[in-house]
């Protein structure tokens, strides 16, 4: 584990928020291009952070869930194309792994910051 000077740990908690935050817009934007375009409707506020983390586990639940069914069809024979099965389990494995990179990052600056207060 690398020693954060001066708070960079709070730093790059911050700078992690606005990369979910920027990624999440990217995709309602794309989300919103697809439904019909509203009319007079009020601009939407920024989500907030544990809403973002929600969506976003949401997203590797689905993922995982996708994988799952998928192998589960192809073992029935419903689904007979090997190559999209192992594709949704190698998707559902990255996003696995982005998420504990994420909540390995998240538990690091708590435990920077909870130093902090000795």
């Amino acid at each position: 584990m690398k020693p954060v000077n001066g708070g960079g740990g709070v730093e790059q908690i911050i700078a992690l928020r606005q990369q979910i935050v920027q990624r999440n817009d990217a995709l309602q934007q794309l989300q919103n291009a697809d439904s019909a375009p509203k009319t007079d409707a009020a601009p939407a506020k920024a989500p907030d952070f544990s809403e973002t983390l929600s969506n976003a586990l949401d997203g590797v639940n689905a993922a995982q869930k996708r994988s799952s069914d998928m192998a589960a069809a192809y073992e029935r024979g419903e689904v007979t194309d090997i190559a999209q099965v192992m594709l949704a389990r190698q998707e559902s494995s990255v996003a696995f792994e982005a998420t504990l990179q994420v909540r390995n990052r998240l538990l690091s600056a708590y435990q920077e910051i909870m130093r902090m207060g000795v």
